[in-house]
């Protein structure tokens, strides 16, 4: 009995990076864009390239990629973000391995290029993300607006084929994401009951320097790696800053 695989792209105002995603993941039964409605050329593109496309509002990621495990009637899907990129070798270990169907879901690793630099230490590698997934064992955590949690029926199993990740292009983009992420992991820690005691303006964010810089081995990446774990060090600071404002004005 064969067993179908769709390859979910979830889209908002991604035409510089849609054709190349849409073209590394053709192996599969069906490429489907799940869009949330781009006034760029997005869909346009997806369109031109073949793919199919389903358009439903954004009420964050864990919520769409829900939405789209509902509205995809394959077996599998698999999960891709527009700026990651599959590869042959990845096509065939996913076929042999929904042959087998030991698991309903599989962390699959990544390279992430970072500035332009495919970076290997300092956090970014393995980076392993659930995007395999049995569809009718899977779903996500609604509570995790982001760093999306899946609820799987069982255990996962591991892949050793990764997305090739274009990251973070520039500095200023780096500082944007990184921006959005502070404030919601400081709202997580407020939610939790921590408190932004004054020592941890200095331990927290020299912890991470050192997790980052000599735990991760991103020394190993030289100065690119330095700078890296140099700017998440300065986001830490920055999350315990927000932290702070936070309980001044709740």
């Amino acid at each position: 009995m064969s067993v179908s695989l769709a390859a979910v792209i979830l889209t908002h105002n991604e035409e510089v990076h849609i054709r190349a995603c849409i073209e590394s993941v053709r192996w599969a039964d069906r490429v489907i864009v799940f869009d949330s409605f781009s006034d760029d050329q997005t869909v346009a593109l997806a369109e031109q390239a073949g793919a199919e496309v389903i358009q439903h509002p954004w009420n964050g990621y864990a919520s769409q990629r829900n939405a789209a495990l509902e509205a995809v009637d394959t077996d599998w899907i698999l999960f891709v973000d527009a700026d990651e990129r599959s590869s042959p070798a990845q096509a065939a270990e996913v076929r042999a391995l929904l042959a087998a169907s030991e698991h309903h879901g599989y962390w699959i690793p990544r390279h992430n290029y970072i500035f332009g630099r495919l970076t290997r230490h300092a956090g970014w590698y393995p980076d392993y993300q659930m995007r395999l997934l049995h569809r009718g064992h899977a779903r996500y955590d609604p509570a995790r607006e982001v760093h999306e949690l899946v609820v799987l029926d069982g255990e996962a199993g591991f892949m050793t084929e990764p997305f090739v990740h274009y990251n973070y292009t520039s500095v200023r983009q780096f500082r944007e994401k990184q921006g959005r992420y502070v404030r919601y992991d400081a709202q997580i820690l407020k939610e939790q009951g921590i408190k932004p005691r004054p020592h941890k303006f200095i331990t927290m964010p020299l912890r991470q320097f050192i997790w980052r810089f000599i735990t991760l081995k991103g020394y190993r990446d030289g100065l690119h790696g330095l700078r890296l774990s140099l700017l998440m060090a300065w986001y830490e600071l920055q999350k315990y800053r927000h932290l702070q404002r936070l309980y001044w004005y709740p």
